[in-house]
């Protein structure tokens, strides 16, 4: 089990939630990606170690890491989304179009801008993320 695995594990059991077969395949699915991973990908790959694992316990399981912060929702250039680990304290993303590639940008420095839109727009805003689109080093030196 690697360090990360291990965090959710402990995150988990803090919790007071079990630590099923389903939720160690999947967590070991996401732990193992270096990419965010769609449901599908998810699902195939947690089928890999637990062969019972059902779409609706990807689901589910999705819902209660994202719930307790360990796995946060990216959204990919082809309009879809996939999941990611989440690393500790607010980031934004950066995501290869071409290979869905990820790299997250530690610190925020939109508070003045946030605070303008509130008072633009009367909202209270609770929160935000943030991802750009481009291409990779390598996806964009093989594009040339």
């Amino acid at each position: 089990m690697n360090a990360r695995e291990q965090t959710f594990v402990e995150t988990l059991r803090a919790n007071n939630y079990k630590l099923t077969r389903a939720r160690r395949a999947l967590i070991h699915a996401l732990a193992g990606a270096s990419k965010p991973l769609t449901i599908n990908g998810l699902h195939a790959r947690a089928k890999e170690i637990d062969p019972k694992i059902g779409l609706v316990t990807v689901y589910r399981t999705l819902e209660l890491l994202s719930e307790l912060d360990l796995v946060r929702s990216v959204h990919l250039a082809d309009e879809c989304h996939g999941y990611a680990v989440s690393t500790p304290g607010h980031t934004h993303h950066l995501i290869c179009r071409a290979c869905h590639a990820l790299v997250e940008i530690d610190g925020c420095n939109l508070g003045a801008f946030l605070k303008e839109v509130e008072q633009r727009t009367g909202y209270r805003i609770t929160g935000h993320w943030l991802e750009f689109e481009g291409l990779c080093p390598k996806c964009a030196e093989a594009e040339k």
